[in-house]
């Protein structure tokens, strides 16, 4: 007897599909790694930026040349009127000078010279990094003075930019109660000359040094040492190509002016100094009329 055919049963397992979670993770994963790259770019870029370029960079967001109120005016008055009556809309003209004169008597042009000297630190201080920069590029040009590092010290002051050779304990810059240079100075001056003869600047030189050490043997007056050293300095320059017109002042200061006033015998108070001075104003044509 045959078996009876039993029926094949398939049976087949739907699985379910996963739900949908959104990409949303994704962006804000990207979002996270791109604000802790430019994180790391940004402590990169802070930590191979000199002084000098940081300072540069703030001025440059934070020009000083912006007006300090909102009045809208950046003369004399910062936009306030002399009376009650508001500004003036006309002038009496000087008959004498030929210009419009301010209610207070003073000539026009004042409103506009105190405008320039408003303007002046700004336009002064880019300037004078401009200047700071060419130096340092022009040291850096010549490795062989590269051990000089420590001795050669640029910063800004108010009266322009100095460029400092400094004595150290163990490195001189000038022969011990010498006038003479060491072949090390001549080279540096003679590298930074090419750059200063291109600048606008006016150069006055001043030489410094050390107190004598009590119950020390006399040496050289420090007076005639110091006028002899920065009279020194202003030879090789003008050896190197500088005219004698870019010098405004050649002076010794003596020990009168210690960078360590604490301790006026550290070698760094021994030093000649190189002041690019900032210009000064162009004065109006008619001002002497």
């Amino acid at each position: 007897m045959d078996k009876p055919i039993r029926p094949i049963i398939i049976k087949k397992v739907k699985k379910a599909a996963h739900a949908h979670h959104g990409g949303a993770w994704k962006i804000a994963y990207a979002d996270f790694v791109t604000a802790m790259m430019a994180f790391f770019l940004l402590m990169w870029l802070i930590s191979m930026t000199t002084q000098e370029q940081k300072i540069g960079l703030a001025e440059y967001f934070a020009p000083g040349a912006a007006s300090p109120t909102t009045s809208g005016a950046g003369g004399i008055l910062m936009g306030s009127a002399l009376d009650k009556s508001g500004n003036k809309s006309s002038v009496p003209r000087d008959a004498a000078t030929g210009t419009t004169a301010q209610d207070d008597g003073r000539p026009a042009w004042w409103g506009n010279a105190r405008d320039r000297e408003l303007n002046r630190p700004a336009a002064s201080v880019q300037a004078n990094h401009s200047a700071i920069a060419s130096i340092r590029q022009a040291l850096q040009n010549m490795p062989e003075i590269a051990e000089l590092s420590r001795n050669i010290v640029i910063e800004q002051t108010k009266e322009g930019v100095d460029v400092s050779l400094v004595d150290q304990d163990g490195r001189s810059m000038f022969r011990e109660g010498s006038v003479q240079p060491y072949e090390r100075t001549r080279l540096v001056l003679e590298a930074i000359a090419p750059t200063l003869r291109r600048l606008p600047n006016r150069l006055r030189v001043t030489g410094h040094t050390a107190a004598a050490r009590p119950g020390s043997v006399g040496g050289v007056e420090p007076w005639s040492l110091t006028a002899g050293r920065a009279l020194a300095v202003r030879d090789i320059l003008s050896g190197a190509g500088l005219p004698s017109d870019n010098f405004f002042s050649v002076v010794g200061r003596a020990d009168a002016e210690p960078v360590f006033p604490d301790n006026p015998y550290l070698a760094p108070n021994r030093r000649v100094t190189i002041t690019l001075l900032n210009a000064e104003p162009p004065l109006p044509p008619n001002l002497f009329r």
